[in-house]
């Protein structure tokens, strides 16, 4: 009887957790989630910025095939999850198998950053984050450009955060005044920001000191993912690799700190 009473007050802690939980995810993705059927077709063919779409698993057959296939049209990652977990990101609602998330924001592109800085007779300041993955730290990131005034900001489609609520909110309204594009493929990208006189500058651990350099010329920071860094294939194409001094017994700093740093060493040369 003593075990039952136990697992009975167990299961109400877990019930509390869980709902105060998904209290939590409903607000931080406020106006981010769009589910069910109907209305995740509609939001795809409107054109509306999408960061992905979730199918829970087993979902299948009618307008699910529909909405399947236009997002592979589009581009549109694609992940297949447990209808529990789909629960979660819909807060319980009747999302039929199906739901999407929405940018809080509008990207823009390459080219409408290459512009802005062609419109204010300014060398070109961009900064590229190669698979920033923790929303707090692109919101903070995008907070100190639009400070620094960056002329955009460079994420990949994949294995990278969006455009959610929590980067709008940490960004602290930042967000609506920088112009952030979401391209396939970094590498190519950078290809093309080179076409245009752009020097890449990546940050890494083991690179020159970061204060050697002249940063008047047109320039693009690359930021690389809090675990590992600048992908190997960026740093390649880098025209030089930075590196901040660290003489404590740490080897590296926060993303979002270490591209402050540089943002504002920028700054100085401007």
């Amino acid at each position: 009887m003593l075990y039952y009473y136990v697992y009975l007050i167990i299961n109400k802690l877990f019930t509390k957790v869980t709902v105060l939980l998904m209290e939590n995810n409903a607000q931080n993705n406020e106006s981010s989630v769009i589910f069910g059927r109907n209305p995740v077709l509609e939001a795809i063919k409107s054109g509306r910025e999408i960061d992905r779409l979730y199918i829970a698993h087993g979902t299948k057959g009618g307008s699910v095939t529909e909405i399947i296939a236009k997002c592979s049209q589009k581009g549109i990652l694609i992940k297949e999850i447990s209808p529990q977990k789909l629960d979660y990101y819909c807060n319980g609602g009747n999302h039929q198998g199906v739901a999407v998330m929405v940018a809080s924001h509008e990207y823009s592109t390459v080219d409408d950053i290459l512009s802005f800085a062609k419109e204010n007779n300014e060398n070109p300041f961009i900064i590229i984050c190669d698979e920033i993955e923790d929303p707090h730290n692109l919101g903070a990131i995008i907070r100190t450009a639009e400070a620094c005034k960056v002329h955009g900001i460079i994420i990949p489609k994949r294995r990278s955060a969006s455009l959610n609520s929590t980067v709008a909110k940490t960004s602290a309204g930042a967000l609506e005044y920088m112009r952030v594009a979401r391209v396939t493929n970094i590498a190519n990208i950078i290809d093309e920001l080179k076409e245009n006189g752009i020097w890449i500058f990546g940050a890494d651990m083991d690179g020159k000191d970061y204060t050697k350099f002249d940063y008047s010329v047109p320039v693009a920071l690359v930021i690389g993912n809090e675990g590992k860094g600048i992908g190997r294939l960026t740093a390649k194409k880098c025209d030089e690799i930075i590196s901040l001094p660290m003489n404590g017994k740490i080897n590296s700093l926060n993303a979002s700190v270490a591209a402050g740093i540089l943002m504002y060493e920028v700054v100085k040369h401007r």
